[in-house]
């Protein structure tokens, strides 16, 4: 797919230089020189900045923000020359502000850190990464994607003591067995099923009323795409599908997803749900589409703005998949 690359987190130019996370050396001093990039992040929400274009808001070596750190920022790579750094202030404690949406399925609450810019502030990557440049969504996917990864896996899972962090974040040790440790990426399979002039639309019990998306799931081990996506589609919705091919791929660190975008075609049109997967599946045509996009149907909303389910419907409409 010729727009694979524009996908939001992708094709954003970071050169994670992964030849130096092993040089304590140079690391220690990139990350101590003045205009090194350390970006804070609070509960996997990203420090940013700005109004309606937002950028993300890095701090200086030295800031108050990282007195709050258990461990020394991790590299994440080089842009325009540049050192980026990510940091986990997760020992901070907001005062006074609202945490009672944290970790739902839409946070919009923002956290302010005392005394930074009065447009700074700790927001979550979901909301905020449509409206972020593709350099700085890169940066924070990566940034939120190993974090996660360090925050779910302190332990061997050979031994079970407790690993450190090693290779500038990007590897944990384990001190007692040897084992080495590195972050963790789910493949899941994401499915643009059409049927003539409709596509396959289907809903999760979880998500907000009215919210229906493209079919996806998780890649077994031993299992190929195309299969999965077989799969996947019958298992959800009892629908068989014929032909497979994929068009694009885009990382989601929430926590630590890898969506592989496909195209299948559907060659049975009978929909048969698993409730036990999700609670609804329905075959939806082009025109319907249109007004689920332009936020005008009457009881259907569609993808969430910035995820590859988007992407490929909004390309499937514009007859852009080749």
């Amino acid at each position: 797919m010729k727009l694979a690359e524009t996908v939001t987190f992708g094709g954003g130019g970071l050169d994670r230089s992964a030849e130096i996370r092993g040089d304590d050396a140079k690391l220690a001093e990139l990350v101590a020189a003045p205009e090194a990039r350390i970006l804070p992040m609070w509960r996997a929400k990203p420090h940013l900045r700005g109004e309606e274009t937002l950028e993300l808001a890095p701090v200086a070596p030295g800031h108050p923000m990282l007195a709050h750190m258990k461990e020394p920022p991790f590299f994440l790579g080089f842009h325009d020359s540049e050192a980026w750094f990510v940091a986990d202030i997760a020992a901070w404690t907001p005062e006074e502000q609202d945490l009672s949406t944290l970790d739902s399925f839409v946070d919009q609450s923002e956290q302010r850190y005392p005394g930074a810019e009065d447009d700074a502030r700790f927001a979550e990557l979901r909301q905020s990464m449509i409206h972020l440049s593709p350099k700085d969504a890169e940066l924070a996917a990566a940034a939120r994607g190993l974090l996660e990864w360090h925050r779910t896996h302190p332990f061997c899972a050979r031994c079970g003591e407790k690993s450190a962090p090693a290779q500038a974040g990007w590897q944990r040790n384990c001190p007692a067995c040897g084992a080495q440790h590195f972050p963790r990426t789910d493949p899941v399979v994401i499915m643009l099923i059409t049927h003539g002039n409709s596509v396959l639309m289907g809903r999760s019990p979880a998500w907000p009323e009215g919210m229906y998306s493209l079919l996806a799931g998780f890649i077994e081990p031993g299992e190929t795409i195309e299969a999965a996506v077989r799969r996947e589609v019958f298992e959800e919705a009892g629908v068989r599908v014929g032909t497979v091919s994929y068009l694009a791929s885009q990382p989601w660190p929430f926590p630590a997803s890898l969506m592989l975008g496909c195209r299948g075609e559907a060659v049975t049109d009978e929909i048969q749900i698993d409730p036990k997967e999700i609670e609804d599946a329905r075959w939806i045509s082009r025109e319907e589409m249109l007004s689920i996009m332009a936020g005008e149907h009457p009881s259907i909303w569609g993808a969430r703005r910035g995820a590859i389910a988007r992407f490929l419907l909004e390309n499937w409409l514009a007859d852009r998949l080749d």
